[in-house]
């Protein structure tokens, strides 16, 4: 980073809003969060947050961190499920419009790759996929030490991948490793088996399945939580066979819901993959909890301002040579 840039980190979820910046000594700082409203309200507070990191002689870089659908190159959050009016919102017009300076927009699971790769557990290698496990199930693909985005920035959609002709639905598809294995996903899966047999006492009809529920169950020893979360590590295993083999990447980091239910999921995940990866490949892996917890979306923005410096640069070279 040059002496004149002062990156600042802008996360936008569905939920919450997060603004941060890197430190001089080059930590990541979140200093504001608060819930995501309207479109006004909420590009009001976060210029309002913005404001007090924009210092006279830096030049600010934003790195803007979103759920998609985004056009990352225009710089538009084009239409987010759970926030109606974010439609072809300009948002990094809107902040280089008060503040100067540049901003780069990328999608959520690739800045939280980046965040994992740059100040988490992935330190040090250069193939890495990252694994959001969360509501959904998306991933952010580092390889040959950079962020791969595809033809159209839409690499790394792995949670559309069939696992099974038959399972619970996730990313519009039964049978998906997003419906198998997510948050969201797990909590679907436990709803099917239910319709099977009587309901054990953590699935009390009066309140909502989840999978925090699940694992707690699961960790006093009930058999069905128990044979739920191997059904999801086999699945698990099974997708993670198929990334390895394609890939052949150093690490594999899992977040959302894997780094606290690791220890439960990962002995059918293990036999799994032994089964179904190439053993050459797997021996190469690892898999590991990403580290970041629940300032993830914070780093994956000041991330993202980062990997947008970066390419900056290699086009600058690029240009000077030709």
């Amino acid at each position: 980073m040059g002496s004149s840039e002062n990156l600042i980190g802008i996360d936008i979820g569905g939920t919450k809003c997060a603004v941060s910046h890197m430190t001089a000594d080059g930590r990541v700082e979140e200093t504001t969060r608060f819930e995501t409203r309207t479109v006004e309200a909420t590009l009001s507070a976060l210029t309002c947050a913005v404001e007090p990191h924009c210092r006279a002689g830096l030049s600010p870089v934003f790195g803007i961190s979103c759920g998609g659908p985004l056009d990352a190159r225009k710089g538009l959050i084009l239409s987010l499920p759970n926030l109606p009016g974010w439609d072809r919102i300009a948002i990094c017009e809107h902040f280089t419009r008060h503040f100067g300076g540049q901003a780069f927009l990328m999608n959520d699971a690739n800045a939280c790759a980046l965040a994992e790769w740059h100040f988490g557990a992935g330190r040090g290698c250069r193939n890495m996929v990252f694994l959001t496990s969360g509501t959904g199930m998306g991933s952010g693909l580092i390889l040959d030490g950079r962020l791969y985005e595809g033809a159209t920035g839409d690499a790394g959609e792995v949670g559309h991948i069939r696992l099974s002709r038959e399972g619970p639905v996730g990313f519009g598809k039964a049978g998906s490793f997003e419906g198998f294995c997510s948050g969201g996903g797990i909590a679907k899966l436990a709803r099917m088996r239910l319709r099977k047999q009587p309901s054990p006492s953590w699935a009390d009809p009066e309140d909502e399945i989840s999978t925090k529920k699940i694992a707690e169950a699961a960790a006093q020893g009930e058999a069905l939580a128990l044979a739920i979360l191997n059904e999801a590590g086999e699945r698990l295993g099974q997708a993670l066979a198929i990334l390895i083999d394609i890939l052949n990447p150093d690490r594999i980091v899992i977040g959302g819901i894997f780094p606290r239910c690791h220890a439960l999921l990962r002995p059918a995940m293990d036999a799994r993959l032994r089964e179904e990866a190439l053993e050459h490949s797997l021996a190469a892996c690892e898999i590991v909890p990403a580290q970041l917890g629940e300032t993830i979306g914070s780093h994956g923005a000041i991330a993202a301002a980062l990997n947008g410096i970066s390419l900056r640069s290699s086009e600058t070279k690029h240009h000077a040579r030709t």
